[in-house]
């Protein structure tokens, strides 16, 4: 199926568990520490309770891609739609999928009247990059974190 015939209807949320389970095998391509399908379904569940929106692109049945997301605000950007996760199935890439799923997340924002979208990207994903480059999306800054897990295996 080419990009012109995929349609934005086939995005859902997933709001049960069996949505969220079916989700499972594409996010763990993008957190492989994610090793316990049970585990990852009680952390979504959780998220979901805090705002976190999970949408999938469903083709055949199959999630092809999705995108974890959340609404915040920020003194330094104003109201914020936050992409946590964002993954096409490394079996489905470069088939419209992703970009499909980032259109219709970039319009979600538009409807919640945010005034930007963010996310961040490990530096190797030169072709996420591209994307999210090619969707007006700009390099702004660095981002920085501390790891408190490491730190304490350090001390």
């Amino acid at each position: 199926m080419d990009q012109l015939t995929k349609n934005v209807t086939d995005i859902l949320l997933a709001t049960t568990e069996e949505q969220i389970r079916s989700c499972y095998r594409v996010m763990q391509q993008l957190r492989p520490h994610l090793t316990e399908e049970q585990a990852f379904v009680e952390q979504v569940q959780r998220q979901l309770s805090e705002g976190y929106h999970l949408a999938y692109y469903q083709d055949g049945g199959q999630v092809r891609a999705l995108a974890g997301f959340r609404f915040l605000e920020f003194l330094a950007w104003g109201r914020v739609l936050y992409v946590d996760d964002l993954i096409t199935d490394s079996e489905t890439r470069r088939t419209g999928y992703g970009g499909n799923l980032l259109k219709w997340v970039i319009e979600e924002g538009r409807k919640a009247k945010c005034d930007q979208i963010h996310l961040d990207s490990g530096p190797q994903r030169h072709d996420a990059h591209k994307l999210y480059l090619n969707h007006g999306f700009k390099i702004i800054g660095h981002h920085f974190a501390l790891n408190f897990k490491e730190l304490k295996a350090r001390n």
